[in-house]
């Protein structure tokens, strides 16, 4: 993906961060406010959409599971021809681009091709949606661990899948991303590896939106009241003791 051409702008990979317009930094505000083309998924909120200039190009890069709008190699080369041509082009993402988000990627991808790239970092929602449903992931009774992992591999990655055994021995609270669909493989797993079925489990829909869905269980149930709520992605899970505080702090 080398290329040579003089590059008048720069990209910047900005976190849009988990829904809420006032979760979103002021650097990313503004950024959005002077954008001369506005790259965004589909996880982004409609009312930080309506932060953007006016005047912008915006254009709908969004990735949802079986719903993919652009490839990944096309969304990276659009990047790389709107930089030759406009000063401040910005790849907007739900949560932050370096978890889960593919930023590492796509800055890898675009410095390789000579286009000068920022990264503004945005609240993940697996700390923002947890702390709107009143769940705190660390407390020093409960858990002083927390992993961070996806639900959704990509085929062909880096090694052939996460080790749940590890992090089921390894972590006091587990935060999963994009893990409704692979939920029933998850909580085998994880129970195979020693974590009691009594395990308390939050599944947290659209976090931080005026719309938030959270949906309580256990290792053992979850799967059963998924099933019987039709409960969907997106959403993450919170897994550990830290979910009984939910009905504690009641809110």
């Amino acid at each position: 993906m080398n290329q040579s051409q003089h590059c008048l702008g720069k990209v910047y990979l900005v976190g849009a961060g988990p829904g809420d317009p006032g979760l979103l930094t002021i650097k990313g505000k503004t950024l959005l406010e002077f954008a001369d083309v506005v790259i965004y998924d589909a996880l982004v909120s409609p009312q930080i959409l309506e932060l953007i200039n006016p005047q912008a190009e915006k254009i709908h890069a969004g990735k949802r599971r079986g719903r993919h709008s652009l490839l990944q190699e096309e969304t990276t080369q659009l990047l790389i021809e709107k930089a030759q041509n406009h000063a401040i082009v910005v790849r907007l993402k739900g949560g932050d681009p370096f978890i889960f988000g593919r930023g590492g990627e796509e800055m890898e991808d675009l410095i390789q091709a000579g286009v000068p790239v920022e990264v503004v970092p945005g609240i993940t929602s697996g700390i923002a949606a947890p702390a709107y449903a009143g769940i705190p992931l660390t407390h020093r009774d409960h858990s002083s661990s927390i992993t961070f992992v996806t639900g959704h591999e990509t085929a062909g990655k880096y090694r052939p899948s996460v080790n749940w055994e590890a992090i089921a021995k390894g972590s006091e609270t587990i935060v999963i991303y994009m893990g409704v669909h692979n939920l029933p493989y998850i909580i085998q797993q994880l129970t195979q590896a020693g974590q009691s079925p009594e395990t308390p489990v939050a599944l947290i829909r659209w976090g931080t939106r005026p719309d938030q869905e959270e949906l309580i269980a256990t290792l053992e149930t979850i799967v059963q009241k998924v099933e019987e709520t039709g409960f969907e992605a997106p959403a993450i899970a919170v897994i550990g003791s830290v979910v009984n505080f939910k009905s504690r702090l009641n809110l």
